[in-house]
């Protein structure tokens, strides 16, 4: 989808880039290209020549030419053939060095920033296959430059404070969240596979969500759901019915146009067992308190400290085996992380995931999750969608 060029995002990427000294950026990851350019990549073979000084470079493959020329924010966009008649190599090995070409010919063969330490990365559109670094990648930059650095830690850094624009597509990424999750509320019956619970939520939101206000071109969720007994700690969806009384807990994921939610939700078909109401009345308790040290400047840490303690107080020790508070953005998991151990503060812009969570012995158990702004004097939860799921 179209929007206006983020000035802020390329003028703080800039002034990130000068401190380091980097003549320029060389992005090959879907999440940093989205995050330079707008263009939100198809096999994800594209990369993006990002120079400290003047227009972007953005090269995609043909098929996708006339789409990235529309969406991207820099002008200068060319194309590597997908097939070539005489080049039987992959394609992303052309764009590699038709890359090499752009900074030879823009003269930027100084210093230049790659992806030296990428551990994750969002999908591309096609989701299905996702493409990866090889060697010859990095060899590629490294003769051709006179020095590379790692710009994985600077990007992340830089991306963890989102600017106005993003957090107005992860608004409308978790508007159809909200609206997925209560389709679900509605349609759900006991008896139903776990799987066709997930399966209603993906295609509702895949329906919806794109073309949604106008403002969406594309629109995916991704969920896991378990029900009753099932409820564990990331295991794969079953075949295992929705139990009565009892709830049916659903991570979901929703990506529009490559901005991301990670949130938990819940749904109950019938009235809570008595020690289900007795576990989320605690959760809630915990979670409230957990919030209510987000703030511009508070450190870091407290959230995993203050969840973790509520957790044991109730009578939990140990849990959840999962972090409980990260960045979300361009990923569904991105820097900054909660840690009591680790340093860092909470900043004005930030958008984190904050997901306490219970597991009991033998199955069963709650997790709650929701993204939240970080203001100066506090929090906004971004999705409707309610925590205490009785309501």
């Amino acid at each position: 989808m179209p929007y206006a060029l983020d000035q802020e995002k390329w003028q703080r990427v800039r002034q990130m880039m000068g401190r380091h000294n980097l003549e320029a950026l060389v992005a090959r990851a879907p999440d940093n290209i989205l995050y330079l350019t707008n263009y939100w990549t198809m096999k994800g073979y594209d990369l993006v020549i990002f120079p400290r000084d003047g227009d972007p470079t953005l090269l995609v493959i043909e098929p996708q030419f006339r789409e990235a020329q529309r969406t991207a924010w820099n002008k200068d966009v060319r194309y590597f053939k997908f097939y070539h008649s005489k080049d039987p190599r992959p394609p992303m090995i052309r764009a590699v060095e038709m890359a090499v070409d752009v900074l030879r010919e823009r003269k930027l063969n100084g210093r230049v920033g790659i992806e030296l330490s990428q551990t994750s990365q969002i999908c591309d559109r096609m989701v299905g296959e996702p493409t990866v670094f090889w060697q010859g990648y990095y060899d590629a930059f490294r003769t051709s430059c006179r020095e590379v650095a790692d710009t994985t830690p600077l990007l992340a850094e830089t991306r963890m404070i989102k600017t106005s624009q993003e957090i107005e597509r992860m608004r409308l990424a978790n508007e159809l969240a909200a609206i997925g999750m209560e389709y679900a509320r509605k349609n759900i019956r006991p008896g139903m596979k776990e799987s066709e619970v997930a399966a209603m939520i993906e295609g509702h939101i895949h329906a919806v969500g794109v073309g949604y206000q106008g403002k969406v071109a594309m629109a995916r969720a991704f969920t896991l759901v378990w029900s009753g007994k099932g409820i564990a700690t990331f295991t794969a969806t079953s075949d295992r019915p929705v139990i009565e009384n009892e709830p049916t807990l659903v991570e979901i994921w929703v990506c529009a146009d490559g901005y991301w939610t990670d949130l938990t939700k819940n749904i109950c078909p019938g009235r809570l067992t008595p020690e289900y109401n007795r576990l989320l009345d605690q959760l809630l308790k915990i979670f409230a308190e957990g919030v209510s040290c987000v703030r511009d400047g508070a450190p870091l840490g407290d959230i995993d400290r203050v969840l973790r303690k509520g957790i044991e107080a109730a009578g939990y020790p140990g849990q959840p085996s999962h972090p409980v508070a990260h960045g979300v953005g361009a990923r569904a998991h991105e820097p900054p992380y909660s840690h009591q151990a680790a340093p860092g503060a909470m900043r004005s812009g930030m958008v984190l995931a904050i997901e306490p969570g219970v597991y009991w012995e033998g199955g069963g158990g709650l997790r709650l999750e929701d993204n939240f702004l970080v203001t100066p004097t506090g929090c906004e939860k971004l999705c409707s969608y309610p925590d205490d799921f009785r309501v």
